[in-house]
């Protein structure tokens, strides 16, 4: 792009707030990405959503009554909720920090991707795609400390989420851990932001980030964040809350596939294996076609590379039942006339 300008936006929240559940991508919003995988997808990504209308940071209290409640009209906090069985929660408004001496107190605004990291610069300071509300003291504890799995955590919140030394492969530093049912939904944050702000990123310092992109170790436990908690309707309606105020989507989340797509170091391995063998999916399960009916193997393996299923297979239409949790899982095929290793979102 030749120049960016952000806008800053006046909103009238109470006719944003009716139009929030009528909000989707409009028809032919991603086509410039279509067909594409690796850096041209980021970048054709990045042109899509760039640019968005910004809203200014205390304006973020309100849009939170939108992008961030839940069924019961509380807040959706991330930091202290337990699904179904929520430790305590907050009211818009009449809990909003201020002050605060404990858990419970009340809710501020968080940015999961720390604004230090970014020197508190706009327009990320205010993008709604990575700010959520959440308990003040256990955004304190937090800091801005990076995401990532803890060993022996140092402090646990009400909730579960942890801080301690993280023992994933690549980083030993002190580290924050979300409970498992959001580190999706935190880790397609980071992916919106890598893709969003990737020609910015490089002057960004974070033990997470490496260049303009992921520190390896970072890519592979957002990648497994990714799968192990799929897209849910929450983070559905979040993307369609958010798109009224901003303009903008996160892609991973209306396209889940395109994560695996850019980051995943396997991505690429369709391309370069030579077989005319065809898989995909759909509710029954795997199938598999291909042109001679000589005996094969297939096996399916999680993207730590443990198998799942292997099972020798003949003829030229194969139908492979598979029950796993929503996720993206590679198909090793062995035939006679060569072999493909296959990626698939099931």
């Amino acid at each position: 792009m030749t120049s960016i300008m952000h806008r800053t936006l006046a909103l009238c929240w109470g006719a944003l707030a009716g139009a929030v559940a009528f909000a989707q991508p409009p028809p032919g919003y991603y086509d410039p990405a279509e067909g594409l995988s690796g850096p041209a997808l980021r970048t054709a990504l990045r042109t899509i959503i760039d640019d968005h209308l910004v809203i200014g940071y205390n304006s973020l209290w309100t849009a939170f009554q939108s992008t961030d409640d839940k069924p019961n009209g509380k807040v959706w906090d991330m930091y202290s909720d337990v699904p179904g069985a929520p430790p305590y929660e907050f009211t818009f408004g009449s809990d909003q920090c201020g002050t605060y001496s404990g858990e419970g107190d009340c809710y501020n605004r968080e940015h999961s991707f720390p604004k230090s990291w970014f020197n508190d610069q706009p327009p990320m300071n205010s993008d709604l795609f990575h700010i959520y509300p959440t308990d003040g003291y256990v955004n304190n504890e937090r800091g801005d400390l990076p995401y990532g799995k803890v060993g022996s955590p140092d402090w646990t919140s009400q909730n579960g989420s942890k801080r301690g030394l993280c023992v994933a492969p690549g980083y030993s530093g002190t580290v924050f851990e979300p409970i498992d049912a959001y580190k999706g939904d935190f880790a397609r944050s980071y992916f919106y932001m890598l893709t969003r702000y990737q020609t910015q990123i490089a002057s960004w310092s974070s033990p997470m980030l490496q260049g303009s992109d992921l520190a390896p170790w970072a890519r592979t436990l957002l990648l497994q964040w990714n799968d192990a908690d799929p897209v849910s309707p929450k983070e559905t309606d979040r993307n369609n809350a958010v798109y009224v105020f901003q303009h903008n989507r996160n892609p991973f989340i209306d396209r889940p596939e395109w994560v695996h797509a850019i980051w995943d170091p396997n991505a690429g391995v369709q391309e370069a294996d030579a077989t005319t063998a065809r898989l995909w999916t759909d509710a029954q399960g795997l199938h598999l076609s291909r042109p001679t009916a000589m005996a094969g193997t297939v096996r399916i393996l999680d993207l730590t590379g443990r198998t799942l299923l292997e099972r020798a297979i003949t003829g030229v239409s194969v139908d492979l039942p598979f029950d796993a949790p929503h996720g993206a899982y590679i198909a090793d095929v062995v035939l006679p006339e060569g072999r493909r290793a296959q990626r698939f979102v099931w």
